[in-house]
């Protein structure tokens, strides 16, 4: 099963979920209370929809951004057909209240697109763009012409966030990047993994230098930055950027996990209608964690990770209660 429909499948069983509730069962509430009940929780989410994305503060500025952004993995296309469709997500994004953009040059022609999508949109005051660079060989020189290609396919005179990919080289960068931030080209520094054996040297690096990003993945299947790199980040000041929410990568889709299963009732507790916001709601709800950049490449998906981004968050304890719930699908 691939992600895509696994996704798709995982929408369809989320939106059956009212109709489950309301059919009760044996032991249940009268048909009449459990009617009540959905459509409490129905009227409770609509209001949650409506309302504005949450925003949190980058504790190194006071600064706030949304809490969901967009990853741009994808974004690196040719054909007329896959750039409109970008194009309407770019377009979308801040129209739902969302603002982060995260690309990289290692994402092929991902910089170039979005800096083209964006200049025709004319939106780029309510965009935060956050790329990436590396310096695999120490070699300073070469990375400075990265960066500066990244500001042209970028189409910016200033980048929002510049983040060492993957701590590949992060020494090196570390002087180049605080002299750009310095010089108000870059607005914020940070470093960014995607895997749970670097997690020893994200901390190190967060102890060293004041980085004001940290870019980690996280999501309910794959926890280990509950371990150190969450709480050392909260703890020094850091913004939290998740990848990965959603899983997939090394670790499979999080909708793979759920196929067909309908939402859990209470899932409503926290506004959440579809896997993808039960998923980033979790993601979200962390205190470390400032936002959430799955990928997307469809506006229907966009539209619902927002929503992820709306309403309650699960809190302490209904983040247990997620957590054992997803252990009974292993």
């Amino acid at each position: 099963m691939s992600e895509m429909y696994s996704r798709r499948e995982a929408l369809k069983a989320g939106a059956l979920t009212g109709a489950v509730v309301a059919l009760g069962g044996i032991g249940a509430p009268s048909i009449a209370a459990e009617a009540s009940a959905t459509q409490g929780a129905a009227t409770a989410s609509a209001s949650a929809a409506k309302a504005p994305m949450l925003t949190k503060p980058i504790p190194s500025t006071g600064e706030k951004i949304p809490v969901v952004g967009l990853g741009t993995n994808q974004f690196g296309v040719d054909s007329d057909a896959e750039i409109a469709a970008r194009r309407e997500v770019l377009k979308r994004l801040p129209e739902l209240g969302g603002a982060v953009i995260d690309t990289a040059p290692a994402y092929g022609r991902s910089e170039e697109v979005v800096g083209r999508l964006v200049r025709e949109l004319e939106n780029r005051k309510q965009l935060f763009l956050a790329t990436k660079v590396t310096c695999p060989d120490g070699d300073v020189g070469a990375s400075k012409v990265v960066i500066e290609q990244s500001f042209a396919r970028l189409r910016a005179d200033v980048i929002d966030l510049l983040q060492v990919h993957s701590l590949t080289g992060t020494e090196a960068l570390a002087p180049v990047m605080k002299e750009l931030k310095e010089a108000r080209r870059v607005r914020y520094l940070g470093i960014t993994t995607s895997r749970d054996e670097q997690h020893a040297e994200v901390a190190a690096t967060l102890r060293k230098h004041p980085w004001d990003f940290v870019q980690v993945n996280y999501s309910i299947e794959d926890r280990e930055a509950e371990k150190e790199v969450l709480p050392l980040a909260k703890d020094r000041g850091v913004a939290v950027l998740v990848n990965v929410p959603f899983g997939g990568r090394r670790g499979g889709s999080l909708f793979s996990r759920v196929g067909h299963k309908p939402l859990p009732k209470w899932a409503a507790e926290f506004d959440a209608t579809s896997w993808a916001q039960f998923f980033l709601k979790y993601s979200l709800s962390h205190p470390a964690v400032t936002c959430a950049i799955p990928g997307m490449t469809k506006v229907a998906h966009l539209e619902d990770n927002a929503a992820g981004g709306k309403g309650r968050m699960p809190d302490a304890a209904m983040r247990k209660r997620m957590q054992e719930f997803w252990a009974t699908l292993s």
